[in-house]
């Protein structure tokens, strides 16, 4: 059937019937899983292609794709029998049908939660989809021939009466019907949209049928009359003007009922017209035409010239009462305005799109995006008016047109659609599913195969991520030479990693450092927050970050230790330590046993700073209101108070019953225990002093990895039992020291 032509001296492609008859001789009685015949869906499919006044390989192409899975290495061989250019049409054309299979999946995982959010994302999850649909097909036609296969599959099912399940249906309204529409093909998007809700919802459709009181063909004559009526008047006042008219379709009307909430019989543009003309003035001229041929609808007329709308769109709409008594919508635009209502950059798409926000003037676009689309509908539009010759060809300019909208679109294995900077890669597509996975990712499966992480994804790619239960990121990722990070946002999430590990670094040095510092000046017991917080810091870390960082002298610590007092344990004593002292203790009110040099009947009490204990050397230091401080000669606070106050002080001294172990009375005392944390280890602590019958008033505990630092209040006779005590308690597994507190 190859035979050559003189026509621009190159070889004719063979016809549709040659096509079909191949189809019918490689398919013979097969049939697509919907139960239609092969040969049928390619004849039907073919012809919806023919009407859109495509060019012949795309007509090919849509009679040929859906024999491929019954022809071995298929593009080869219909790239022998039909060109070239046809196998690359027919082989993009099942790419795009192998992603289609996963549309609604992809939709319905977007959230699995219910809400308005989990709507939001379904949304937004779709609409990613229509323009993955777009950035995987780079040739348009790929996409046209895709929407006259689903139209065929629709008409199939409504002649067997048969239908094609809620999947079909939803996925032609969400995803084919609007592509069709931000295409501007208007002849594919009202019967996908009609026949698709059919199918969903049988019932409203059904109702909506039935109110229009009319059949189509019915409908579709008056509206030629009124236009020929209408072209007749504008004629006879001499005014150019292109008349066209459509009656509403059943899904257009119930999508109108449901956004403006409007019962059917509130619908005045059931039926609509559309006038355009050459000016403004015009405009206004045909506007008292029809008003004059037709009974206006008081408070029906918008006049959108002299107040657009606020996304630009211009027109003027009335309402009139026809012959038959019904009304109808005539809408009057110059050329200019329809241009910019159509391909505009506030395209009128996107404000039907908008569901019930585009109903109140709401709308969202993107400028780069629209303006693509603007153009490829502008294409479609004019490719009938464009001369076809050697110098103008608009279908050559659809080949070489891209809407990938400066993102790629790939999927999950759950069939989301994830959409990515150009030149994204799957480290890329980990981080933006989850910091943590981009961190602990290790590598990647592409449709299937594993890949180096720094492969660039193309559309419509499966991407699995490998990765361990515990990492973080390498620093080669940042490297641009190496090309592991595409994504400004990734890039962001691995510098912030290594942030947070070199603070924490930074943090533990410095703890470190505060630490051998509160070693060296004996102040290990000091609560670190009430140092912090001395210091002005809000937390520990702050302080040991400007430590760790040496932007704060060790020095300023020192001067605040000296500056403190010890805080004072708590007097609450753990269930597991039984009293078994049988001295009263001096903190509950008993005798002291001090003598104070000179004085007689003074209140005494003793330190709670240095705990004194017979018999270690004290003084006394007099109070304000308090009585006589009790202290060990060498503690430091009594020193330094000594030294401001000298006239203070007075010598002490026990009594001599305490000294020979007469006295009745106990004294606290702290012991500070520092041991390797483990299981069990305060309970062994625990039985020394149950065995020294020492009564334990008070506790704290502290660990800090594997180190535990505990102080024990202990109530004791006399500092003998205290050094007996220390000794057996560093006999305990996993104390490394215990010595009273200095």
């Amino acid at each position: 059937m190859n035979a050559d032509t003189a026509v621009a001296g190159a070889p004719s492609l063979p016809s549709h019937e040659d096509a079909l008859a191949f189809v019918r001789e490689h398919a013979g009685d097969a049939r697509l899983s919907s139960g239609e015949s092969l040969a049928e869906h390619a004849a039907g499919t073919a012809s919806i292609v023919g009407k859109l006044n495509v060019d012949p390989p795309a007509v090919l192409a849509a009679a040929l794709f859906a024999l491929t899975p019954h022809l071995a290495d298929p593009e080869r061989v219909i790239a022998e029998r039909f060109g070239e250019e046809v196998g690359q049409l027919v082989g993009d054309v099942r790419k795009l049908l192998r992603l289609g299979t996963v549309s609604l999946k992809a939709a319905s995982n977007a959230v699995p939660e219910a809400g308005r959010d989990a709507q939001a994302a379904r949304r937004a999850q779709i609409e990613a989809l229509r323009k993955m649909l777009l950035a995987f097909a780079q040739d348009i036609r790929v996409v046209l021939i895709r929407l006259a296969s689903r139209l065929q599959t629709l008409r199939y099912y409504a002649a067997a009466k048969r239908s094609p399940g809620l999947d079909v249906a939803r996925e032609t309204l969400e995803i084919y019907a609007p592509l069709a529409n931000r295409l501007g093909i208007w002849q594919l998007k009202w019967e996908l949209e009609d026949l698709a809700f059919r199918f969903e919802d049988p019932d409203t459709y059904k109702r909506i049928a039935k109110l229009l009181d009319e059949k189509r063909v019915e409908r579709e004559t008056y509206v030629a009359q009124a236009i020929a009526q209408l072209q007749h008047e504008l004629a006879a006042a001499h005014i150019q003007a292109e008349v066209s008219g459509r009656p509403k379709h059943i899904y257009s009307i119930w999508r109108k009922m449901r956004g403006k909430a409007l019962d059917f019989a509130e619908l005045y543009d059931v039926r609509a017209f559309r006038v355009i003309v050459p000016d403004i003035k015009d405009c206004y001229t045909v506007l008292g035409i029809v008003h004059n041929l037709w009974q206006p609808v008081p408070k029906e007329f918008d006049d959108y010239i002299s107040r657009p709308k606020p996304n630009g769109y211009k027109s003027l709409h009335t309402v009139v009462i026809g012959d038959d008594g019904r009304a109808f919508e005539v809408q009057i635009r110059t050329h200019e305005m329809h241009r910019f209502a159509e391909y505009g950059v506030a395209a009128h798409w996107r404000y039907k799109e908008a569901g019930v926000r585009g109903y109140g003037g709401q709308f969202s676009a993107s400028e780069k995006y629209d303006e693509k689309i603007a153009w490829l509908r502008q294409l479609l539009a004019w490719k009938e008016d464009v001369a076809e010759s050697e110098q103008t060809n608009p279908w050559e300019q659809l080949r070489q047109a891209t809407l990938d909208d400066d993102h790629l679109y790939v999927l999950t294995p759950q069939a989301r659609v994830i959409a990515l900077p150009q030149g994204a890669t799957p480290l890329d597509f980990a981080y933006h599913l989850h910091s943590e996975l981009g961190h602990r990712c290790r590598g990647a499966r592409v449709d299937g195969a594993m890949v180096p992480l720094n492969t660039p994804l193309q559309n419509g790619q499966t991407v699995e991520v490998v990765a361990v239960k515990e990492g973080g990121p390498s620093r080669d990722w940042l490297n641009p030479q190496l090309g592991y990070l595409q994504s400004n946002r990734a890039k962001q999430k691995v510098r912030a990693w290594f942030n947070a590990v070199e603070l924490q670094e930074t943090i533990a040095g410095g703890r470190a450092m505060v630490e051998k510092t509160l070693q060296r000046e004996g102040k290990t017991s000091v609560n670190l927050d009430q140092l912090a917080a001395k210091l002005g810091f809000k937390s520990t870390d702050d302080l040991f970050n400007v430590v760790g960082k040496e932007e704060f002298s060790l020095r300023n610590i020192e001067q605040a230790l000296s500056d403190t007092v010890p805080p004072e344990p708590a007097a609450d004593t753990p269930e597991q330590f039984e009293k078994r002292g049988s001295g009263a203790s001096v903190a509950r009110g008993a005798s002291t046993g001090v003598l104070v040099v000179g004085v007689d009947a003074l209140l005494t009490q003793l330190a709670r700073c240095c705990r004194p204990a017979p018999p270690d050397d004290i003084s006394g230091f007099v109070t304000r209101g308090k009585g006589m401080s009790i202290h060990r000669s060498d503690c430091t606070m009594f020193q330094r108070m000594a030294a401001r106050a000298p006239e203070r002080v007075l010598q002490a001294a026990w009594s001599a019953d305490v000294m020979v172990g007469r006295g009745s009375s106990v004294y606290p005392v702290d012991i500070v225990i520092e041991a390797q944390d483990r299981q069990g280890l305060l309970r062994d602590i625990s039985e020394v002093f149950a065995r020294e019958k020492m009564n334990v008033v008070g506790v704290k505990t502290m660990s800090r990895r594997t180190a535990a630092f505990m102080q024990f209040t202990v109530e004791v006779s006399s500092s003998s039992q205290i050094q007996r005590a220390c000794t057996l308690l560093g006999e305990v597994v996993g104390v490394m020291s215990a010595t009273r507190r200095a």
